[in-house]
């Protein structure tokens, strides 16, 4: 009680409902109600919003999505590779294959190689990459995506390590 004296002495009252959103509990019409308006707000905003600007949210909401899966290195998701993230680049653009290529100067049939993962991309596609997005996607996020594509394959490729231990002649002890 004696905060809320104090509180009212030093401050108005619209001072404090300006600084301090208070709960409100809503009955579940007047929640329903509430969504309802948000939804159209919504819908209205987004009516007015350009194709430009919703493309570039787009491609925002992608870049995001790329930091977040290959900031995590616990889980390694094989749907979410380097042509899953290139195709759903190129959808966002609403170019055909062809004129993306085009675009980036690469043969169409390079960029489906890239996109069905059929090829690593060398370093140069991945600069192309980030100079068309206007470093909005940076090369390194490309790069990080192939990283975590290898060390995954490291990591689970028994194959590889039967093989290459014919080479070894000695391990350290412990």
């Amino acid at each position: 009680m004696k905060n809320k004296k104090i509180n009212s002495i030093q401050h108005s009252e619209q001072e404090l409902a300006e600084a301090i959103v208070f709960p409100v509990s809503l009955t579940v019409a007047q929640k329903k109600e509430s969504a309802a308006l948000l939804a159209t707000a919504r819908e209205k905003s987004q009516q007015e919003m350009s194709s430009s600007d919703r493309q570039a949210l787009q491609i925002l909401h992608l870049k995001y999505q790329l930091e977040d899966y290959i900031r995590d290195d616990k889980s390694f998701n094989p749907d979410f590779n380097f042509g899953y993230f290139l195709k759903q680049y190129v959808k966002i653009l609403k170019l055909k294959r062809k004129d993306f290529a085009s675009e980036i100067s690469i043969d169409e049939s390079l960029l489906s190689q890239f996109i069905n993962m059929h090829r690593t991309p060398p370093e140069y596609i991945i600069v192309r990459l980030e100079i068309h997005s206007n470093n909005n996607i940076p090369a390194t996020h490309w790069y990080k995506l192939i990283e975590k594509e290898k060390v995954q394959t490291l990591r689970t490729d028994k194959e590889l390590r039967k093989k290459e231990s014919r080479f070894v002649r000695k391990k350290i002890a412990g």
